[in-house]
């Protein structure tokens, strides 16, 4: 994956479909994603020959989660933020992992895959952002055809950082990330999180932008395909308010 392809992957929410989203609540339950006409949307890189990430609404433990499997595979869920609930930053949700990924290093490219990551994408002007990365982001968004975000917080699980690491991701600093799990986190046991996503956007981006950007879409995804690796996670009650 190259810069352009990472920027198109954070880029994957689709405005267009923002105008099924007025009632509330913002987000529609992850146990709605495998029905048809969910804001709920499979996206990867652009033209992406790599096997996809799985979701599927499933039953553990007697409650309907949505599982993702990784195996030596790319892929998100992606729910686009209506304008309306744009200025939200409230996002609380839980996971728990089954299957970890031992060989993963988001430091470097060959290892840069997740089990399962939140993210968050925002709308930052871009005449804020750096001027080597505002071209590739316009290269990707002419590439593309879509309107990409200009900054994504992803939050992840990680088998190798410790909690509170802040890292970009390996091949573009549009992405930047929070461990929010690491090595002692036990698996097969849920973890709840609650975020400010505005404190936690100023933390990561607040050198370019004093401002909290509008939000454009919250995301779920998981990623192998650097690793060649098969991991399973699970999400559930993924709240926006």
């Amino acid at each position: 994956m190259n810069r352009i392809d990472l920027l198109a992957t954070a880029g994957l929410a689709t405005l267009a479909c923002v105008g099924v989203l007025a009632a509330a609540p913002v987000l529609a339950p992850l146990s709605s994603a495998d029905r048809a006409g969910s804001p709920w949307q499979k996206a990867g890189l652009p033209q992406q020959k790599k096997p996809w990430t799985r979701f599927a609404v499933v039953q553990l433990e007697g409650e309907t989660v949505l599982q993702v499997d990784a195996d030596n595979s790319y892929g998100n869920l992606v729910h686009p933020v209506p304008e309306a609930a744009s200025a939200l930053r409230r996002l609380s949700w839980r996971w728990r992992v089954d299957l970890p990924n031992p060989d993963a290093d988001l430091r470097r490219k060959d290892g840069d895959d997740v089990p399962v990551k939140v993210c968050a994408m925002f709308d930052v002007p871009m005449a804020e952002v750096p001027f080597v990365d505002r071209q590739v982001l316009r290269l990707a968004r002419v590439r593309g055809g879509e309107s990409y975000p200009s900054a994504t917080v992803c939050y992840v699980w990680d088998a190798r950082l410790a909690p509170g690491t802040q890292i970009d991701n390996a091949f573009t600093p549009r992405m930047r990330m929070i461990v929010l799990q690491g090595p002692q986190s036990p698996l097969h046991t849920w973890q709840v999180q609650q975020r400010d996503l505005a404190t936690d956007f100023l933390l990561l981006f607040g050198k370019e932008s004093r401002n909290v950007p509008p939000l454009l879409a919250i995301g779920v995804g998981a990623d192998a395909d650097n690793t060649h690796l098969h991991t399973q996670a699970h999400v559930a009650d993924l709240v926006l308010q």
